[in-house]
């Protein structure tokens, strides 16, 4: 009998073992498999090409690199002494455009004035240099406007909020028009881009909660899941030389799950987290749960949720369903 209890208990023991394994397994993959987080997620933010529009040389730096500069703050300023004359030529070109309108006015009312003595042919032509000469002022105004424009974008201006980084740019450096000089990170636009395993994005849902945490930082941010991205790039397929489809005939026995970029936004960030572009972050959409909690189970938790809300309703409060209590 002792020896049948024995045996008894050990096979209890085994499959008390085997239990556990199997729900700390199916704990643990759901965790890692399915959870939606990542610690793949980085610090983004849109940076802006800072280019001159117009050629010349570098007559004066007003930033420095990696230094705060709101939007329409003067960031360089070409010499502008070229684009000065340009204006006064323009201006006096417009003013001699504007006498010779006035001067085909003029002949053009002589010709009315000389009534019927006054030939068709030359009325004609009265009239069509009067409206040559007014097509001509149009385009010495459009000319002024232009080198006005030019000499206001003599100064260069920061097109955002943000920080100025990779700047090399000196005084008496020469800039081509288009041609990037620094790059303008706009802070208006910081947030964060998780790349999620696509078995986990079905537990991702527009508008959820979301814990940040940066790495080497010791605080929590906290955002919203903003967008997930509407596709990434094929690259089993490629273009054939027909037009048609070329798709990589290879088969791995393993396949790895494709990563989705989500983007979240920021929100209440704490004034003394440095946010700077490209470090690392680890992302957890909706409530985070530690590996305790997933052996522990779900039943567990809802159980427990359950309890603390009916301990804290009042005594004679309604059911969820909204009925009255009924005395036991």
């Amino acid at each position: 009998m002792n020896s049948f209890l024995a045996h008894a208990g050990r096979i209890a023991v085994t499959l008390a073992v085997v239990a556990v394994a199997a729900l700390t397994g199916r704990g643990l993959w759901d965790y890692y498999m399915n959870d939606p987080w990542t610690r793949d997620a980085h610090v983004r933010a849109d940076v802006v090409k800072v280019a001159s529009d117009v050629s010349g040389l570098v007559d004066e730096v007003l930033v420095r690199d990696n230094s705060v500069v709101h939007r329409g703050e003067v960031l360089f300023r070409v010499d502008k002494r070229r684009f000065e004359i340009a204006l006064q030529q323009a201006e006096a070109a417009l003013a001699g455009r504007l006498a010779a309108r006035d001067q085909a006015r003029r002949e053009l009312g002589r010709s009315h004035n000389l009534g019927d003595f006054a030939s068709r042919q030359r009325k004609e032509q009265a009239e069509a240099a009067l409206n040559e000469a007014e097509a001509a002022c149009r385009q010495a105004l459009a000319e002024v406007e232009l080198a006005k424009l030019n000499l206001a974008r003599s100064e260069v201006r920061a097109a955002a909020n943000g920080v100025i980084s990779n700047l090399t740019l000196q005084a008496g450096d020469y800039v081509a028009t288009g041609t990037s000089v620094m790059a303008l990170i706009n802070t208006d636009s910081l947030r964060v881009e998780g790349y999620f395993e696509e078995t986990k994005l079905p537990r991702i849902r527009l508008g959820e909660r979301v814990t940040i945490q940066l790495m080497g930082q010791s605080g929590v941010l906290h955002g919203q899941v903003e967008s997930i991205a509407g596709g990434i790039e094929d690259r089993e397929r490629s273009g054939g030389s027909g037009l048609l489809a070329n798709v990589n005939p290879t088969f791995t026995w393993v396949r790895l799950a494709q990563r989705v970029p989500v983007r979240i936004r920021l929100e209440d960030i704490p004034p003394e987290t440095r946010l700077v572009v490209g470090v690392t972050a680890t992302v957890q959409v909706g409530e985070p749960v530690s590996v305790l909690e997933k052996l522990i189970g779900h039943g567990y938790r809802t159980r427990h949720a359950a309890g603390a809300s009916a301990a804290s309703r009042p005594a004679g409060a309604g059911g969820p369903a909204g009925g009255t209590s009924t005395p036991a």
